[in-house]
C-alpha cells in the first residue's frame, strides 16, 4: 500500500485537516518536474536556479505544515495532561472514599469495589479512562504518521531531485520539532496503563489490557461474515422475486389487504435495517465518524456487514412466510399462522435475553428506543432524535399495529379470516391517528425536552413546531375518512380542504428544515459548492444535488398518492405498501447529509473521542454544553445570521458564543 493511502486510511477523520498534507506536497514535487527547464535547451545555470527556486517554496511549505503540526499536537498534549489530571484526581477520591464493607464478588474484584464506592461511579471511571486512553492512542497515531509522512516525502524530494538536502532538512528541524521530540504521550500512556491496572483491576493487566484494547486501524472484516452476507442477500433477492411472481398470478387470496398489511410493516423494517448497513459503509468509507456521533464503544460495536447480515436473514424469513402465506392450501397450513410466526421470530430476536446474537447492539436499540418514547422525561442525545426521525419514516408500520390487534382478537382461528378481515380494513377506529401522531410526537416532545435544559427558543421550538404540523395533517385526514358517508363527493367535505392545506405547509415546513438546518446547505458562504456548503464530505457534488431534489419529490409524493386515490386508479393499500418503502429510502439519504453535517461540527471542534464526566455535572454546566452544540456559531454549518439573534443581538451575547467556540473540552469552558 502506497502511503498516501496508507495515511487515508489511518488518520483520524476529525483531525483530517491537521495532518500533513502529503498529497498536496507531492503533486508540488511532481510538478516542479514536469515544468522544468530541458537542461538540453537551456544552460545549466538556469536549471539550477528554477530548482534553487522550487526548494525554497517546497521548505516554505514544510515549514508551514511543521508549525501547523506542533501547534496542534501541543494543545492536544495539553488538553490530555489537563483531562488526566482531572481523572486522576477523580479516582483519588473514590478509591479514599468510605471504609471496607462487604461487597458482592463482581465488586470484590477491584480496589474500588471493596471500598463504599457506587458501583455507577466504578463504571463511570472505567469508561471514562477507557475513553481517555483511545484519545492517547490517536495522539501518539497522530505523531507517528506525521514523522513518517515527512521522511517520505523528503526522501521523494532528494530522489526525485538527486539531492540531499531532503534529509539534511528532516534532521535539522523534523526530528528537533516539538512533536517528534516530546515523549509525554508515552509517559500519558504508561500512567494509564498503571492507574487502571493497579488502581481499578486490582492488579490484573490482562484484564485492564483487555479494556482498554484499541480496535486496529482498518481492521478488516471477517470473511465469513462476508460470505453469509452474500449468500442471505443473494438469497433474497431470489426469494423476493419468486414472491413478486406469485404475488402476481397467485394473489393473496380473497383478503389480499390482509395479507398485505401483514407484512408491510415486517418488509419496511428489513428495508430499513439494510439500508443502515449501506448507511455505515458510506459513512465509514467517507471518514464520517458515526461510531462517536452515535457514542458507541469504539472497542464493541456492529460494522455495516454485521447490520446487513441481520437484515438478509429476516429478509429471507419474510419471503419465505410471505410464501407460506401464498400457498398455504397445498401446503396444508394455516393461512395466518405464517405472519405470526414472522412477528414472534422478530421479537424473539429483540427480545433474547441471552449473550448471544448481538446482545450489546439490541439491548443499545432498546435503550434508546425507550428513551425515545420517555421523551419528556429523559436528557435527549444525538442517538435519540436520530432514531424517533426513524421513526417518522415508518408510520404506515405503526398504522398497521391497530389492524393486527383488531384481527388477531375478532379471529380465533388462524386459517381463514372470514368477515373479521373486511372488517378490520375498512373500520377507522380513534386509536388509528392516535397511533399515526405518535412517531412525531416523540421528537415534539424531544424538542420541548431540550427547550427546557438550554431555554434556547430557536431552534428547539421551531423544530416542534414542524412536527406539530403533523398532528394536524392527520387529525384532519382522520376527519375526512369519517365524514365520507355525510359528504359523499370530495369537493363538498370541508376537511379534505383543512387536509391538503395542512399537508402542504407541513412538507413545505419539513422540506426547508431537512436542506437548511439538517443538512447546513444552501449556505452562503458556499464558494464552488454552489447551493451546498463551504465544506463537502463527500466526492461527488451530484450526490448533493440529487438528495435536494429526491428529497424535495419524495417530501410531497402524497400529492400523487392522494390525486390516484381520489380518481380511483389505484387501491389505498396499494398506494400506501408502494410509497412507504421510497419513504424509508428518503430517510436512508438523509442520514448521510445529517450525519454528514454533525461530523463537520465534531471536526470544528476537534472531537474524536466521546467525552466522559465522571464528577456530577451540575445544571450550569449542561446547559452551557448544550448551548454549546446549539449555537448559530458553535454549530458550523447551521450558520443562522439574523434568524437566530436579529438585531437584538447584543455585542455581550456574541462575546459569550466565541468563548463557547474557544472551548476544546469541558475543562476549558470551567477553567
Amino acid at each position: 500500500m502506497k502511503f498516501a493511502e496508507h495515511l487515508t486510511a489511518h488518520i483520524t477523520p476529525e483531525w483530517r485537516k491537521q495532518y500533513i498534507n502529503y498529497e498536496e506536497m507531492k503533486a508540488m514535487l511532481y510538478a516542479a518536474i514536469e515544468q522544468s527547464p530541458s537542461a538540453e535547451l537551456v544552460e545549466r545555470e538556469m536549471v539550477t536556479r528554477y530548482f534553487a527556486k522550487f526548494d525554497e517554496e517546497f521548505f516554505h511549505y514544510c515549514d508551514k505544515e511543521l508549525a501547523k503540526i506542533n501547534t496542534f499536537y501541543s494543545e492536544k498534549m495539553a488538553e490530555a495532561t489537563r483531562k488526566y489530571g482531572s481523572l486522576r484526581s477523580e479516582l483519588t477520591e473514590a478509591l479514599e472514599m468510605g471504609h471496607p464493607k462487604k461487597q458482592p464478588a463482581w465488586k470484590r474484584r477491584t480496589p474500588l469495589g471493596k471500598k463504599n464506592v457506587p458501583a455507577r461511579k466504578i463504571q463511570d471511571l472505567k469508561l471514562a479512562f477507557s475513553e481517555f486512553y483511545l484519545g492517547l492512542i490517536l495522539l501518539q497515531n497522530y505523531q507517528n504518521l506525521n514523522f513518517t509522512g515527512f521522511r517520505k516525502i523528503l526522501k521523494k524530494h532528494d530522489k526525485l531531485l538527486s539531492v540531499d538536502y531532503g534529509a539534511r532538512w528532516r534532521t535539522d528541524h523534523v526530528e528537533a520539532a516539538h512533536f517528534y521530540t516530546n515523549k509525554d504521550i508515552d509517559r500519558l500512556i504508561q500512567e494509564t496503563e498503571q492507574a487502571v491496572t493497579q488502581d481499578i483491576e486490582g492488579g490484573d493487566r490482562q484484564r485492564a489490557m483487555k479494556r482498554l484494547r484499541v480496535p486496529p486501524l482498518g481492521e478488516q472484516q471477517s470473511p465469513w461474515t462476508t460470505f453469509k452476507v452474500g449468500l442471505f442477500s443473494g438469497a433474497f433477492v431470489v426469494l423476493f422475486i419468486t414472491v413478486v411472481i406469485a404475488a402476481m398470478f397467485y394473489g393473496f387470496g380473497e383478503n389480499w389487504r390482509a395479507g398485505m398489511r401483514m407484512f408491510r410493516a415486517p418488509f419496511l423494517i428489513i428495508e430499513c435495517l439494510f439500508l443502515w448497513g449501506v448507511n455505515v459503509y458510506g459513512w465509514r468509507s467517507s471518514g464520517v465518524n458515526h461510531v462517536l456521533i452515535f457514542e458507541l464503544d469504539p472497542r464493541n460495536h456492529l460494522s455495516e456487514q454485521n447490520i446487513m447480515e441481520v437484515a438478509s436473514v429476516f429478509g429471507v424469513i419474510w419471503a419465505i412466510c410471505v410464501l407460506s402465506y401464498i400457498f398455504c392450501d397445498p401446503l396444508g397450513i394455516p393461512q395466518y399462522a405464517a405472519p405470526l410466526c414472522l412477528y414472534t421470530l422478530m421479537a424473539a430476536f429483540l427480545l433474547n435475553p441471552t449473550k448471544t446474537f448481538h446482545h450489546e447492539a439490541r439491548y443499545w436499540a432498546l435503550r434508546v428506543l425507550g428513551r425515545v418514547i420517555m421523551a419528556p422525561f429523559c436528557f435527549v442525545n444525538f442517538a435519540d432524535f436520530w432514531l424517533a426521525d426513524q421513526l417518522n419514516s415508518m408510520v404506515p408500520a405503526f398504522l398497521d399495529i391497530p389492524f393486527l390487534i383488531c384481527f388477531f382478537g375478532r379471529s380465533p382461528t388462524w386459517h381463514k379470516a372470514g368477515k373479521a378481515a373486511s372488517h378490520c380494513v375498512e373500520y377507522v377506529s380513534l386509536l388509528h391517528p392516535i397511533v399515526a401522531i405518535l412517531p412525531a410526537y416523540f421528537r415534539f416532545a424531544q424538542c420541548i425536552r431540550r427547550y427546557r435544559d438550554t431555554k434556547e427558543s430557536f431552534p428547539h421550538l421551531v423544530n416542534a413546531a414542524k412536527y406539530a404540523t403533523s398532528f394536524f395533517v392527520v387529525i384532519f385526514a382522520h376527519k375526512y375518512h369519517t365524514t365520507t358517508d355525510t359528504y359523499p363527493l370530495s369537493k363538498d367535505n370541508p376537511w379534505v380542504y383543512c387536509w391538503i392545506s395542512a399537508a402542504i405547509f407541513s412538507s413545505c415546513y419539513a422540506y426547508t428544515w431537512d436542506i437548511k438546518m439538517d443538512w447546513g446547505l444552501f449556505d452562503s458562504k458556499a464558494g464552488d459548492n454552489r447551493f451546498l456548503r463551504e465544506e463537502i464530505v463527500y466526492s461527488s457534488t451530484w450526490f448533493y444535488y440529487f438528495g435536494i431534489i429526491e428529497d424535495l419529490i419524495l417530501r410531497f409524493s402524497w400529492t400523487l398518492s392522494m390525486s390516484l386515490i381520489e380518481a380511483g386508479y389505484i387501491e389505498g393499500d396499494v398506494m400506501m405498501t408502494i410509497l412507504s418503502p421510497l419513504e424509508v429510502f428518503r430517510r436512508f439519504i438523509w442520514n448521510y447529509f445529517r450525519l454528514e453535517n454533525e461530523h463537520l461540527n465534531n471536526v470544528g471542534k476537534f472531537r474524536a473521542v466521546r467525552d466522559i464526566s465522571v464528577a456530577p455535572m451540575d445544571c450550569s454546566d449542561q446547559t452551557t454544553i448544550l448551548r454549546m452544540m446549539d449555537e448559530a456559531d458553535g454549530v458550523l454549518n447551521r450558520r443562522r445570521g439574523k434568524a437566530a439573534g436579529g438585531k437584538s443581538g447584543t455585542k455581550k451575547n456574541k462575546q459569550e458564543q466565541r468563548l463557547l467556540l474557544q472551548g476544546e473540552s469541558i475543562e476549558d469552558l470551567c477553567s
